[in-house]
């Protein structure tokens, strides 16, 4: 008789929920009130961009990551559409080039340029005009550059092409006609190969998308799916909807056979969506409920019981949607290993939650952060069309690699040298700044900084703010630019002071230990 422990050993048993601070949440952003059932939220390191309430057409905002606070009420929109946006998601491979689709039937693709926005941008780079009827939802190809699906309300599922130089798109490289409802949900396995759609008549469909042909069709009378999501290195397909008696389900299913779920579990009896997220790297699923503040996440493993419930993170302010950030973009010294984007349109708020392993060291752990999916195509658009499939670019999250084009790094040096000229005597802190620096090496690194700072000329100086080249950022000619700087540089000098306050600490904490170990060598 085999004995089997009662706890799974895990390193992700103790992952928590850390909602930002109210200074890093973005306030007074009109979030829509459209009952469509999508996430009206993308995030990539440099934007997050949400679905804004307007009057007249559709809208949405696109925000630098780093502007937290409250927003303009006369912020810029991006407001090309004639209907209701009803889905965004950012180019993988691009970060500053976005996909929305609209109520109007259209798709259309947005260069956002990379200083402040100064006004609306009405003027699409590219549109895609196809659907008879509203466009729903969009997604990127995971591998291939500039291959885009659409799935619109007149049950088609289109593949566009857009390495061309046409302003305007009316024919689809494809077109997939296996459905005979709405198509509520498309997901694809890690290189792009097969697409996985929950449909409104009950079946989950295993598609591949270049043939245009349906590989595998499930159909559980016990089982609604509205969700679904490929968990691609485990080869499974996760969902989520309801039961027959109307309470939130999940279940898991075998990717090389769907007749049978492996397992089907009953949550609770809300009303609401479930929206499933997996990061592969992890193993690790997200269950975020429409309606509530719950997010529960669970560890997938090979063997059974297959999903293994870790626990949950609880909150009184319901979701209307979220955003993920890319792994590149979190905040890898803190073991952030997951970032949500909460949109709380009671309180017109977007609130930052990252899911934090705990670990005393400060050091880069490797064993949380493997190899992960980078910001380079695996393909271009006509080799996956010709039948090529290749897996994700993979890239490394610890700091120096360089192989991750995220957010600039601030050197520590700079970032003391800007805190000193916060003081009101540029004399004083410098001394203070010399009196910090402990190591003889750190000092010769300030000076020959400071150096090399003389020798260039006052308008080649360059000052980062909040993650932004000054020459990307002209100066500001408006009242509108001016609040806008005016909050960046707010939030730089906030996070300046909490840097040195920590240094301070840290300072503090080897005095205490030398004096230790003084006396103890006085004992002697």
């Amino acid at each position: 008789m085999s004995w089997h422990p009662q706890y799974r050993s895990s390193k992700f048993r103790h992952v928590y929920g850390k909602a930002a601070s109210k200074e890093k949440c973005y306030d007074c952003v009109p979030i829509t009130r459209n009952v469509h059932d999508n996430h009206f939220c993308a995030v990539n390191p440099h934007f997050i961009a949400v679905v804004t309430e307007c009057a007249g057409g559709g809208a949405f905002l696109v925000i630098p990551i780093q502007q937290t606070g409250k927003l303009d009420p006369h912020y810029p929109k991006i407001c090309g559409h004639k209907g209701s946006v009803l889905d965004i998601k950012w180019n993988p491979f691009n970060d500053f080039v976005i996909a929305s689709c609209s109520e109007d039937a259209t798709v259309k693709i947005w260069d956002i340029p990379k200083h402040l926005l100064t006004r609306n941008i009405t003027s699409p780079k590219k549109e895609l005009v196809g659907h008879v009827r509203r466009v729903g939802i969009i997604e990127w190809h995971p591998t291939a550059s500039n291959i885009l699906f659409s799935s619109g309300y007149d049950y088609k599922i289109m593949i566009w092409n857009l390495d061309t130089r046409e302003p305007v798109i009316s024919n689809p490289v494809k077109i997939l006609d296996a459905h005979k409802d709405v198509v509520l949900s498309m997901s694809f396995n890690t290189d792009g190969s097969l697409l996985a759609t929950a449909c409104r008549d009950r079946k989950i469909r295993l598609i591949d998308p270049r043939a245009g042909t349906v590989l595998q069709v499930a159909s559980c009378k016990s089982h609604k799916a509205n969700k679904v999501l490929f968990l691609g290195n485990v080869k499974k397909l996760f969902s989520t909807g309801t039961s027959r008696w109307n309470n939130r389900q999940i279940a898991l299913w075998d990717q090389s056979d769907l007749s049978v779920p492996l397992l089907e579990e009953d949550l609770d009896d809300s009303s609401g969506l479930l929206f499933p997220f997996y990061d592969s790297d992890t193993h690790m699923l997200y269950v975020v409920g429409k309606g509530d503040g719950n997010i529960r996440y669970y560890e997938i493993s090979l063997e059974k019981p297959y999903l293994n419930y870790l626990t949950e993170y609880r909150s009184p302010l319901p979701q209307k949607g979220i955003g993920t950030m890319p792994k590149r973009g979190l905040e890898v010294s803190a073991c952030e290993i997951f970032r949500f984007y909460k949109l709380i349109p009671a309180k017109s708020l977007i609130e930052p939650i990252s899911m934090i392993v705990p670990r005393r060291s400060e050091s880069y752990q490797e064993d949380i952060y493997p190899l992960t999916t980078g910001a380079q195509p695996a393909l271009t658009a006509q080799e996956w069309l010709n039948g090529v499939n290749k897996g994700p670019v993979l890239v490394s999250l610890k700091p120096g690699s360089g192989a991750v084009n995220s957010l600039p790094e601030f050197p520590g040096p700079d970032l003391l040298m800007e805190a000193a000229d916060l003081n009101q005597h540029q004399g004083c802190g410098t001394r203070r700044l010399l009196k910090d620096l402990e190591k003889p090496s750190e000092i010769e690194d300030y000076k020959k900084q400071r150096k090399v700072e003389e020798k260039l000329p006052g308008d080649e100086q360059i000052c980062l703010s909040n993650h932004f080249d000054i020459f990307e950022c002209p100066p500001p000619k408006t009242e509108n630019e001016l609040l806008q700087m005016y909050y960046r540089q707010q939030d730089e000098i906030r996070r300046l002071r909490d840097l040195v306050i920590q240094r301070n600490v840290q300072i503090k904490q080897l005095e205490l230990e030398i004096k230790n170990l003084q006396a103890d060598a006085g004992r002697y």
